[in-house]
């Protein structure tokens, strides 16, 4: 009898091993399959909502890499970094300076995912974001949708065969090499272009590579990710190649990603909810458009508002919601073609964007130079620019041949800048992707600077004040149809009093209107006295202002 029992004994501890081993088993493939997200952050403003956004994706056991961009200040980094630094679960990048459309966006990206795949071996998934981007699932639903195909959520489409690109370079962007920042340095980067057309200096694309288009907000697996790092570093000419093509991080990842994975595993669309309005630019959501993009079949959305405060808390809430429900109708993205298509044919079932969106914003920054001689004005901007980096826009609104970016048509005549003023200028602080921006204007356009005073945004004006010569005087008559070059010197020298006058006349109006933040940079002032106006302006540093007011033949004629 002992021995049956022992016997039995024996066999039922073999039994509970069993299931037990099958157990741990199930659980280790469940462990596995369980989606663990690494967020690739790329980010230059807003620390305040950097760090909210951080531990509201943190807090769920999710993972988070940084890089914010060096040309933003250190003390709001320092922000960043002192507020997060105890959370194990955030990392964060070698910052790098960054520019729209060149291959510093690809290189930091790549920073923020070396950082990652070091920090954060259980990430299953690197997700990429930008600052204006915000969860519209919880992460429960999230991790269930990523584990429920195995396979890359990225935008891949054939560079040449799609219509991806709407307008705009093809394959100029690909076999011309471009350095130059289009924005930042555009005669440099368009004389650049133009020479090497005109001389024939095309390249050829890497043989083996089919290149490929599509949105930079893509969601990789992590042996995709490791992948893509080890063929980074092995070849260095595809890099080579793609370091000096425009905008390629609308081309690098979705190249080597079609590249190195099997086309069955990549299913060619962006997990992030983004709309553009037939300017080109993207739309903004807002706190009325919450349960609209709840019901949207995708993870994200952007760009979420910086006034939007109520929907980015609820957003910020929803990531760590449990048992979430959510009904996807997946309406918007007709839902806005049909609205604005009302507005084309007459039936204005909702007012058009530049109606709702009537102000700059209160957030922005408006710095306007107002100078009579324009060339002055020229020097000035340039300057600012090359120390600063703040986009500077000549006189838009009085010269038909300013070089302004294609926003759709709204730029392409003066009457319709003036109509459209305010539009024009909320998609040119889109287009440059700034909070501040500066521009010029003729003293004659009183009524500009009226409208943009009264506008929400933060509006500074620098008035710089020239000596106008004789010599500068009949030159000035001469281009405003006043005298011709058969005008009689007699005649001349009895209009010139009159064109004086009616420049301090100019002058006058702009100091009775008794702006607020208005200042004046005067010719005959001292070096530190143009110093002072100018760090008065800009608010930046005494020693920049110093250097942007050193250009020896500022106000020469």
């Amino acid at each position: 009898m002992t021995g049956k029992n022992s016997r039995q004994s024996r066999f039922i501890q073999q039994v509970f091993i069993t299931i037990n081993i099958n157990n741990r088993a199930k659980l280790g493939r469940l462990i596995t399959k369980m989606a663990k997200v690494a967020f690739i952050l790329l980010c230059h403003k807003d620390p305040d909502a950097i760090i909210k956004q951080a531990q509201s994706l943190t807090a769920v056991g999710d993972y988070i890499s940084i890089h914010f961009d060096a040309r933003s200040g250190a003390g709001s980094f320092g922000r960043i970094r002192a507020a997060l630094k105890d959370n194990p679960n955030v990392a964060f990048a070698k910052r790098i300076k960054c520019g729209w459309g060149e291959w510093s966006l690809v290189r930091a990206t790549l920073n923020a995912v070396e950082a990652a795949v070091d920090a954060f071996p259980r990430a299953t998934h690197f997700y990429m974001l930008s600052g204006d981007c915000m969860a519209i699932k919880s992460a429960e639903y999230a991790h269930s949708f990523l584990d429920r195909r195995e396979c890359d959520y990225v935008e891949s489409f054939d560079y040449f065969e799609s219509d991806w690109i709407k307008t705009g370079w093809r394959e100029e962007r690909l076999v011309y090499r471009h350095w130059f920042n289009e924005r930042t340095q555009k005669r440099r980067f368009y004389a650049m272009f133009e020479a090497q057309r005109r001389l024939g200096l095309t390249r050829k694309i890497p043989e083996d590579i089919e290149v490929m288009v599509g949105s930079q907000w893509w969601c990789l697996r992590r042996r995709t990710i490791e992948a893509i790092l080890e063929f980074v570093k092995k070849r260095r000419d595809v890099v080579r190649f793609f370091a000096s093509t425009w905008i390629p991080d609308e081309t690098f990842f979705q190249t080597l990603v079609r590249h190195l994975v099997p086309g069955q595993e990549i299913e060619s669309r962006t997990l992030t909810f983004l709309l553009f309005t037939d300017y080109g630019m993207p739309v903004s959501f807002y706190n009325d458009h919450y349960d609209l993009l709840l019901s949207q079949d995708y993870l994200f959305a952007r760009k979420i508002s910086t006034d939007a405060s109520e929907l980015r808390r609820r957003l910020g809430v929803l990531y760590a919601a449990e048992k979430a429900q959510f009904r996807i109708s997946n309406e918007g993205r007709s839902l806005f073609n049909f609205l604005t298509e009302r507005g084309r044919t007459g039936r204005r079932f909702s007012p058009r964007f530049w109606e709702t969106e009537s102000s700059l914003g209160r957030e922005r920054e408006l710095l306007i130079v107002i100078c009579k001689k324009w060339h002055v004005a020229k020097r000035l901007t340039d300057r600012i620019q090359q120390m600063t980096n703040i986009p500077c826009i000549e006189y838009l609104f009085n010269e038909d041949s300013c070089p302004l970016p294609d926003l759709g048509g709204i730029q392409s005549t003066m009457g319709k800048r003036h109509r459209h003023r305010r539009a024009l200028m909320r998609m040119l602080y889109d287009y440059y992707e700034t909070d501040r921006l500066v521009i010029c204007l003729d003293p004659g356009s009183l009524d500009l600077l009226e409208d943009f005073a009264r506008d929400r945004a933060q509006t500074r004006m620098l008035e710089i004040e020239c000596h106008f010569s004789d010599e500068y005087l009949v030159g000035h008559a001469m281009r405003s149809g006043l005298a011709g070059d058969r005008t009689p010197a007699d005649t001349l020298a009895r209009l010139l009093p009159t064109v004086r006058n009616d420049l301090l006349h100019e002058s006058d109006r702009i100091r009775d209107a008794k702006f607020d933040n208005h200042s004046s940079l005067r010719e005959t002032d001292s070096r530190v006295a143009h110093t002072q106006a100018i760090e008065t302006f800009l608010t930046v540093p005494p020693s920049v202002a110093e250097e942007i007011v050193s250009h020896d033949h500022l106000f020469a004629d």
